[in-house]
């Protein structure tokens, strides 16, 4: 876009010659996406693909690309070739996060240029001599439970650093230092406290809502207080772990551990909506003309634990496929 300093100098006739597509604004099927997470994919009018991205807002983030590139000039040219929008609502940003990664690690279209995001899969691994550690493989260990996977190695480490904050299981172990005993003592915590501490810590990691819920609670009202005290570090650091736990407790059904293969069918007005879940990994994404009888079968198939997401994405691509007729 252009620069403030200079649009009031240019004539709406050399803004619309200089960055046409700015003039045109954004396509009317932008106006169908909602403003929740989710993946999208630019196609062109033949079908080609083109992008695949993710957003926390769909809506606002596919119309910045009529809006503003002024970050991403090289896009314009893509852009200019866009035919088709379609787009995946997801329950969370870390489940469109997944997506975009399977997506893009299956196939990865022209203009993307990081087969698979940037972000590293970490698993937390709760572990009754050890505590709360973050980890890169999914191996099992005698007398531990795995949580996970998640994207984000810095997403992980902050959340286990909220969770240590508020569930110190680390120094109620058998064998601490000097130091660690005098720290357990001033936390009140004792090794009697362990397998409290633990079952805390499992509640969190297994999202139990009153459990998410004290540790949210806790969260905000200690960087409220450091805020007030001027403590504006502390309360920086309070809110990026705020937001880390956020992160690990949200809807995430694009990768499991569970390696089972499936497929999700969803249907709405004409349209066919199908998604593959391969060893684990929501991976595969298409569409299609189809009419009720041919897809009945197809949609009753459907999980129940995935219905949901079926039918509201296939009423979706459904809006966006009948505006961009």
């Amino acid at each position: 876009m252009l620069d403030d300093r200079f649009r009031g100098q240019l004539s709406a006739k050399t803004i619309k010659e200089f960055w046409p597509m700015a003039a045109a604004g954004p396509p009317p099927s932008v106006r169908m996406l909602p403003a929740e997470p989710g993946v999208y994919r630019f196609r062109t009018a033949a079908g080609r693909a083109l992008y695949i991205g993710r957003a926390i807002d769909l809506r606002r983030r596919v119309g910045s690309y009529w809006r503003d590139l002024r970050d991403r000039p090289h896009l314009s040219r893509m852009v200019a070739q866009v035919g088709r929008i379609e787009a995946v609502a997801c329950d969370s940003g870390h489940e469109a996060a997944w997506l975009e990664r399977n997506l893009l690690e299956r196939e990865m279209p022209y203009w993307n240029r990081t087969p698979g995001g940037a972000e590293v899969p970490v698993y937390i691994r709760l572990d009754q001599r050890v505590g709360l550690r973050a980890v890169r493989s999914p191996d099992t260990v005698a007398g531990s439970r795995l949580f996970g996977p998640y994207l984000g190695g810095l997403k992980v480490r902050l959340a286990l650093s909220a969770l240590e904050r508020l569930i110190p299981i680390a120094y109620a172990a058998s064998k601490l230092s000097g130091s660690e005993r005098d720290l357990a003592r001033v936390r009140g915590v004792e090794q009697s406290d362990r397998a409290a501490l633990m079952d805390a810590a499992m509640a969190v990691l297994e999202r139990d809502p009153a459990a998410v819920a004290a540790v949210r609670t806790e969260l905000v009202r200690r960087r409220d207080c450091a805020s007030a005290d001027l403590g504006f570090e502390l309360a920086g650091q309070l809110q990026a772990e705020l937001e880390a736990i956020e992160w690990i407790v949200s809807e995430q059904k694009a990768t499991r551990t569970d390696t089972r293969d499936l497929v999700v069918h969803g249907w709405a007005d004409g349209l066919l909506v199908r998604f593959e879940m391969r060893a684990g990994r929501l991976s595969t994404w298409t569409q299609r003309r189809c009419s009720e009888p041919t897809a009945r079968d197809r949609v009753a198939a459907t999980a129940p634990e995935w219905q949901s997401f079926a039918t509201r994405n296939a009423a979706l691509a459904a809006r966006l496929h009948h505006v961009q007729r």
